[in-house]
Parts: C-alpha cells; structure tokens; sequence
C-alpha cells in the first residue's frame, strides 16, 4: 500500500521529516518497507510540477493548503489485521496517536457539514434482499455532471500512489477511497433501470460483464448489485461495463455500502478478481463510514464535475452493529507486558485510539471499541494497541529469565532430520519446499488419499490452493514438471514436510481430534543416474536406485531394513513398489509412480517415487538399541537362485521361508530381479535372489554351501510352490 508524505500531511500538522515518519510507523506496525520519490513529470525540467520556483496549485478545499509536484511516497507492508489503516486518513490516526502521547496533537479531517441537497427530483429507491451479506447500503444522486479530465492536482494525487486518472467522477471515487479507507461506486444513474437498486443474488450462470471487459459467469452465491430488470456490479469486487461511468454520462448514482467480508471474499476468489474495493471489504470495512465517504464524495463531485445534489441521501441500514464491548484489566496488562505502565499513560493511548472508556472501577477499564478496528475482539488485541503505541522498545529487558527446564527421552527428530538431509545431499540429491497448500482435484478418485479426508481452507486465494495436502507426492512432481519443461530432466529431489488428514463425518467438522497432522520424507528420482564417461555409460533411474536410498535412510538412522517386513504394493498411486511395515505401522512405500498419475501431473518420464513415514521411523528408531559386535573374520559367501512362482506370491513369503530354512549361516537375501511376461507360464512370475551366507567360526567349504542351497530350494518347491530354475 503506498502512502503520499504530502497527502499525509493534510491530515495532520507536523514537522516530521519523511524519515522520520517511516521509522515511527515502523514501530507502532505499519512496516516501512520501501521509500521512493514521485514527481509528476519525471525527466521534464521544464514541467510546471517539477520547477523549484513552480506556483503550487490550488486545492479545492481550503484556501490555506495547495499541492507540492515533488512528494515522499511510503509503501507499507500492511498485515491483514491493520485494514484501519488503509487509507491516508487511517495512517494520520496512528500517526497522531504516537505524537499524542507527548503532546498535543491535531488531526484534520475534511469536513462535510456544508453538503445539502440541492433538490430531491432524481431519487432512487434502495431494497436489501440478504441483510446479512450487504450490512449497509448509501447512495445519492448527482444530477447534470461534467464528465471530464480531472484537475492536475487530483491526477497528481493519484498517480502519486500508482494509481491511473480515469476520468473526475471515477478519480474522486478512488481519492475518498485512499483518503478515507471507504470504497465508492459510481453509475450512470439513466442506466438504473426502474429507478431501483436492489441488492440480491442473480440464477446460476447469468452473464455479467465487468468494467475489465470480461464476460462472467455468475455464481449463484454472488452478491449484485442489480436495477429493477439487471445486475450492473458484483457486489464489492467490481463494476458492469453497461452502468459505468462515461463521458456520456450527465446523471450519477453514488453508492457507499459495507458488505460481509466472507461473501466477498468468495467472489473475488470464484473470479480471480483483485480490486481496491475487494481488498478492503475482504477485510472488514466500518459500517458508521459510509454516510461521511459519500458526503465527501458528493461534495467533490459538485465543486470539480459540477451538477447538483439530486436526492436525500439514502440509507439502508437493516440491523445496525454494536460496537465490541469488553473489559481491560490494569493488572492483565501489567502481567502480559512485564511492565507497570501507568494508569494514565494507558488511558491516555486508548483515548487516542479512539477507544471509548466507559467506565473504570476496581483497576478495570470498560471499553468500547471503535467499529473500525475489525481485529480487536480480546483484552490481547487491547494490549497489543498500547503497546505499538506506547514503544516495543520501552519494555526493558530483565536481567534474569524465570523459566523451568523440562527433559524428555523423546528423539531428537531435528537431529534425525539435519543428518539425513546431509545424507542426501552428499548423494546428490536436493532438497525441494513445496506448499502446504494445494488443490483439492489431485484427490479426485484417489482410494489411496481420498478425497473425503482433504481438509479444505474455507476462503482458499484459488483453486489451486484450496486445500492442504495429504501427501508430499504432487508437489514433488510439480517441481520434477518445472524443470523438466526447462531442459533439466535428471533429478533427485527429497522434502521433508507435513501432511493433513481428516478422519471424520462431515458432522465431526468442528472435533479437533478428527484432524491430523505427521511429518513425511519423500523422494524422487527421474531420468538418468548421471552423466556419460568414458568408462560408464549412462543408464535411466530404476526401481533398484529408489530401493537403495529408502535402504540407506533407515540405515542410517539406526535401523537394518531386514528387519522389517516387506510387502509388494501396486495401486493407483505406485504401478509396483515395496511397502516397509513392522506390525501394524508403515513405515515406508516406493516404487514407480503409476503413469495415469504422471499423465495427470503432465509428465512423460518415469518418476521413482518413496513416501517414508518420518515421525514413525524416527520413534522406532529410538525403541531400537544397537548392538556391536566383532568384525566377522571369515569370508562370506554370495549365491544366487532363480526361481518361477504364482504371482500371488510374495517376496516376504519367500523371505521367511529362507530364514526358516536355515538360522545359523544365512545372513541376508535379497531380491535382485522380477521378470512377468510372455516367456514364462500364465500368472506366473520369476524372481531372482541373492543369499548371503557366512559362518562365524569357520570358512565356509563348497559341500557346506551347496547342502544349505538345495535345503533352502526344496523347502521354496514344497512351501511355495516355486519351480527352481537350474
């Protein structure tokens, strides 16, 4: 948001230097983030606005003040919360309240007690169809304007804050808008038809085009603003072409309204639309503002486009809001702050702030909240306002730290993670941050994450981000899609991040225990292992490589992978993968993404893709004790066995069958190869494996090997139905 110096100061009488402004903002929360000069006429020397000897300009308002051509523009990084002070006037009462509590202190603010009507012969008739989504509508009428060119100094104004001139009428509309904070509307009013202005909801799909010059479809939850035959303006966002404001026009009707902040919300993001207007009324606009903005307005209208007031003003006000009432305690305060701010120091904040003491009894200060301050609703909002103002940097630092110290034999995750990170990196791959935020349609179908178990942001920016993820795996493939698409096609990618799920009925919306969130390791790997030498050739990224990293992470956390179970998964996630279990928990699954996934995601390239469960690794890590023991002194021994099973069959099946077999001498096995296809019988599946054998006592001989090898093949012909390939 930027903010004119010399539009500031019409407001309030200082002799702050620019710098000296951005630094006190700073402070009391409207952050200073860049400042930059605005000349009206830049590189023209001999412009009327740039000249030092220039004649200022007049301003219509008043005698004593003009308009300086060279001007301080501040761009304030506003936080959602602070929308109050989204207007010049807005930053003139923060501003005066900082330089009030050391003195006195004046804020002008331009009057509207000489607006009338000039005759009441173009009325128009205002109805409220939904009271709780248009809280509050104003308009008048202006009669025989002048559509022109605005005047130097309003031009001026506006382009000093990035703004283009439109035309007077428009240019005073967006001036009351920065001025006030308010948003205005102005129509042609020969264009209401029926003399009606009827705030409601339009069928599903009605066309509607906007000042932009795009034809929208409506929703049937937006609010329109309409006449007795049309909708003209959706509702807080923005304009119909056919009701705009023209050189053409000679009647105007001047809306002021306060609207539902959810309702625009809605509409702004159903039609990617980002206005002035929308960011306020987004955020929570001042119903008590709408009479004084449209007085402003009206009488600028009259003094720069002419015309005359041509209607009372009128003002549609259903259920009128209360201001927030609550009670501040001094001892709360003194508690939450660590200082003993006085008493009257307080008061003397809060009365600047516009906030109404009602009462004070028994060291508690009644308070009514201005309606404007949408964000104070707790007695922590109330001690947050003194002090912004009363300095962050005026609460000393004690010289002791009361705190207790708390020791838990949990693992230490970070650790965990800081040491697998580096793991990976040295193995080439980098780490990628993809946004918790995500779109809800890659759920869509999905048995694996369905789609009921997304939990959906209620006022998402898009589509695109309207939901929080339940796996890390879409965002991994959009950063494998971004740079494939820029010719970097050999990837190894992992990101460590949370994922969300709810559990619940839709009835379990508001059970917070229906909601969880675990903390996940991914993996990707696409492409080619890496590049050509003279020695190697390259070769494209398989299952295997996905397996020896999943390997090596739980290895290096403590774990032996064989310790687990494993289970072959092929689902419409992973064509064909391995699933790492150990009882009931899952610890890992990988394996190759499936190609309707990746045809989903845009991309034409094996992905090998591994999703591990970080939270349930790390604590079963910490429940495993290592044991060392010596080094074996006598050689092992590898062999290898073909075999051609059911493809029902497991490789765990044949796992534990080996194991069974024989306890003493073998060590590990491995599987090394699948093979499924036309050379070997219907349902079948061949599977080849390697033992590693070794005994602790004695080097192997070949007659002790062979007798372990045949035990092992007969017991895999009787249990499992294998057929050993010689």
């Amino acid at each position: 948001m930027k903010i004119s110096y010399n539009w500031l100061k019409e407001y309030l009488q200082t002799n702050l230097t620019p710098l000296q402004i951005s630094e006190i903002l700073t402070s009391i929360g409207l952050e200073v983030e860049a400042v930059e000069k605005f000349e009206s006429a830049k590189g023209s020397p001999d412009s009327a606005g740039t000249g030092k000897d220039a004649a200022p300009e007049e301003h219509p308002d008043t005698d004593q003040l003009h308009v300086e051509h060279s001007d301080t523009v501040f761009e304030i990084g506003l936080t959602p919360n602070r929308i109050d002070a989204a207007s010049h006037f807005g930053v003139a009462r923060d501003l005066a309240a900082w330089i009030g509590q050391s003195g006195e202190v004046k804020l002008n603010r331009p009057g509207v007690k000489h607006f009338k009507p000039d005759n009441n012969g173009y009325p128009i008739e205002i109805t409220i169809k939904d009271p709780a989504a248009c809280i509050r509508y104003s308009g008048l009428t202006i009669s025989g304007v002048r559509v022109a060119p605005s005047p130097a100094w309003l031009q001026n104004r506006l382009k000093a804050i990035g703004l283009n001139p439109i035309n007077n009428v428009v240019d005073i509309t967006n001036y009351v808008l920065h001025e006030t904070g308010q948003p205005l509307h102005a129509f042609n009013a020969d264009r209401i038809k029926g003399r009606k202005i009827i705030v409601g909801y339009l069928p599903e799909n009605t066309g509607l085009t906007t000042l932009d010059e795009v034809e929208r479809k409506l929703s049937s939850e937006d609010l329109i603003i309409c006449n007795a035959e049309e909708g003209m303006c959706i509702a807080g966002v923005m304009g119909g072409i056919g009701s705009g404001v023209n050189e053409s026009a000679v009647n105007i009707f001047l809306e002021s309204a306060c609207f539902d902040p959810v309702s625009i919300r809605k509409s702004a993001r159903r039609h990617s639309i980002s206005t002035d207007a929308s960011f306020r009324f987004e955020r929570g606009s001042d119903p008590s503002a709408t009479i004084y903005a449209l007085k402003r307005a009206a009488l600028l209208i009259k003094e720069i486009a002419g015309g005359k007031i041509s209607s009372e003003v009128t003002d549609s006000y259903p259920n009128p809001v209360e201001p927030n009432r609550l009670d501040l305690d001094l001892k709360y305060v003194s508690r939450l702050t660590g200082e003993e701010i006085p008493s009257q120091k307080i008061k003397r904040i809060l009365t600047l702030l516009d906030f109404i003491i009602s009462k004070e009894d028994k060291g508690k200060l009644s308070l009514e909240i201005p309606l404007y301050r949408v964000d104070v609703t707790r007695q922590a909002d109330v001690v947050e306002e003194i002090l912004r103002i009363y300095g962050y940097n005026n609460i000393p630092v004690p010289d002791n730290v009361h705190s207790t110290l708390s020791y838990s034999e949990k693992p230490d995750k970070e650790k965990y993670e800081h040491t697998i990170a580096d793991m990976l990196t040295s193995l080439g791959f980098n780490e990628i941050m993809s946004n918790s935020l995500t779109r809800s349609s890659y759920y869509t179908d999905l048995t694996s994450f369905p789609d009921k178990k997304t939990i959906r942001i209620l006022n998402p920016l898009s589509t695109d981000l309207d939901s929080l993820r339940q796996t890390l795996l879409f965002g991994g493939l959009e950063a494998i899609l971004y740079n494939v698409n820029r010719k970097n096609p050999n990837l190894k990618l992992y990101e460590f991040g949370n994922i969300y799920c709810f559990t619940g009925n839709e009835k379990d919306k508001g059970d917070l225990d229906k909601y969880s969130e675990s903390r996940n390791l991914a993996l990707f790997i696409s492409g080619s292992t890496g590049k050509t030498l003279w020695n190697r050739p390259d070769r494209k990224s398989d299952f295997y490589d996905i397996k020896a990293y999943v390997e090596q992470i739980i290895r290096r956390t403590g774990i032996d992978p064989d310790i687990l179970n494993h289970k072959e998964i092929k689902n419409e996630v992973l064509f064909y993968g391995l699933q790492l279990f150990t009882g009931d928990e899952i610890i890992a699954e990988y394996g190759s993404v499936h190609p309707s996934i990746l045809e989903k995601a845009g991309i034409k390239t094996d992905v090998f893709y591994a999703d591990i469960r970080w939270d349930k690794l790390v604590m079963f890590s910490s429940k495993e004790k290592t044991v060392y023991t010596e080094l074996p002194r006598f050689p092992e021994v590898k062999r290898d066995l073909a075999m051609e099973l059911d493809r029902e069959i497991r490789f765990q099946t044949i796992k534990d069958i080996a194991f069974e077999t024989e306890k003493k001498l073998l060590r590990n096995i491995t599987l090394f190869d699948i093979y499924e296809g036309d050379k070997i019988g219907e349902g079948k599946k061949s599977y080849a494996v390697s033992f590693i054998l070794q005994d602790m006592d004695e080097t192997l001989r070949d007659k002790q090997i062979d007798e372990v090898m045949n035990r092992i093949a007969r017991a895999f012909e009787e249990k499992a139905g294998a057929r050993i390939r010689r």
